[in-house]
């Protein structure tokens, strides 16, 4: 990575913890899974009922992805539970911040835009709201979203397979809708490949992908006692708002996510702070409008048509999820897909940005920077 690059991941990271004062989360589910590894065991002892995780014959289980708590086994060892797991989300965006600066460059994006974007992806999005809480479900979209950055990076930088695989695996152990793109990281990797190398692209990829799934079949096996996650179909059968049978994922759903994700509106009130939001987040044309040059990308069929198949495959989970994110300023869960739109974007604005582009980027950033404030003014840790 250049000098720029390290710069703009050291800002980010003190952006994220100055906005959250650097405070201890006291959702540190990843704190508690990380010391049940080190003990040997997968089940954990919640402190209260309100971390949210799983009761399941006679144990207490944590269902979200476990890699932010496998990183943070070493600092666990030495600090125990007084491990400060939010600290891990701001270096988890420190890294995301780092790491698109860097994938910009390798797109020759201007520097103007390369600037746009890069506070869009840190405020425009959810990533400064989640780095400033880091708690369990934050801390969760913001390794994706490291990891799955790093992943495009190496795609269209180097396009080893063995590392695209190795980064794309990460994501899927942060949040699982990503390892459907795990397919399209592989077909892009063939599609520029020459005829005599895509054999060696497949053995690479695989011969990293597939500890990753022994890895996960083995975890579920040693909570569930089945090689399959039935850890998100329990808790929606124990959840008020789920039910005591069927999927958490259902058709059914997506008339209720979609008033979520493209009709939550903010509210008014005739006092400060006038614009209000309710606890289930907002809209992302109020909070992300600069996502719509996503569509103005033009370029490579194998790179614009990956990025999109990407995004649509991990977007489809949270558009059949039986919940829309819960507590959150905007849409949490659009995490999950924004890194492929952003990467879009930076290919829309590969030569020049012009004012009005300037504009949606600079608004979608200050709205989500209202939104930190917001949240922390309302509901203070």
């Amino acid at each position: 990575m250049s000098a720029q690059a390290w710069w703009v991941g050291i800002f980010a990271a003190c952006v994220a913890g100055f906005c959250g004062g650097f405070h201890p989360t006291p959702y540190n589910n990843y704190v508690l899974l990380a010391q049940a590894f080190l003990a040997g065991h997968c089940w954990i002892t919640p402190p209260n009922a309100a971390i949210d995780a799983l009761p399941y014959q006679g144990r207490v289980y944590i269902i979200e992805a476990p890699l932010p708590a496998l990183l943070l086994l070493p600092a666990v060892a030495l600090f125990g539970a007084s491990t400060n797991q939010a600290l891990l989300g701001v270096l988890f965006c420190g890294v995301a911040c780092a790491t698109f600066w860097s994938l910009l460059e390798q797109l020759a994006v201007v520097l103007p835009a390369r600037i746009a974007l890069s506070c869009m992806l840190l405020a425009g999005t959810d990533l400064l709201w989640c780095a400033s809480l880091g708690d369990v479900w934050f801390l969760a979209h913001l390794a994706s979203v490291a990891m799955t950055l790093l992943a495009l990076r190496e795609l269209v930088g180097q396009r080893r397979p063995g590392f695209v695989a190795f980064w794309g695996a990460c994501a899927a152990l942060s949040r699982f809708s990503t390892v459907l793109a795990l397919p399209v990281y592989l077909a892009m990797l063939l599609w520029q490949a020459e005829r005599t190398e895509r054999r060696r692209i497949v053995v690479r990829y695989l011969l990293v992908v597939v500890p990753f799934v022994l890895a996960w079949l083995g975890y579920n096996l040693a909570r569930w006692g089945t090689l399959g996650d039935i850890g998100y179909s329990a808790w929606y059968h124990q959840d008020s708002a789920g039910s005591p049978s069927g999927s958490p994922f259902a058709l059914r759903y997506l008339g209720y996510e979609l008033q979520s994700f493209f009709l939550a509106m903010p509210g008014w009130q005739p006092t400060f702070p006038w614009l209000t939001t309710s606890i289930s987040g907002l809209a992302l044309e109020i909070t992300s409008p600069a996502l719509i040059l996503a569509f103005f990308a033009r370029g490579k069929r194998w790179l614009i048509g990956g990025l999109w198949l990407a995004t649509l495959l991990t977007a489809a989970p949270s558009f059949l999820y039986y919940v829309d994110g819960y507590a959150q300023f905007g849409m949490r869960h659009a995490l999950d897909f924004e890194p492929y739109l952003l990467v879009l974007m930076g290919i829309a604005l590969r030569q020049t940005i012009r004012p009005w582009q300037w504009a949606l980027c600079a608004y979608s950033a200050l709205v989500g920077c209202w939104g930190t404030w917001y949240w922390h003014w309302l509901y203070p840790r």
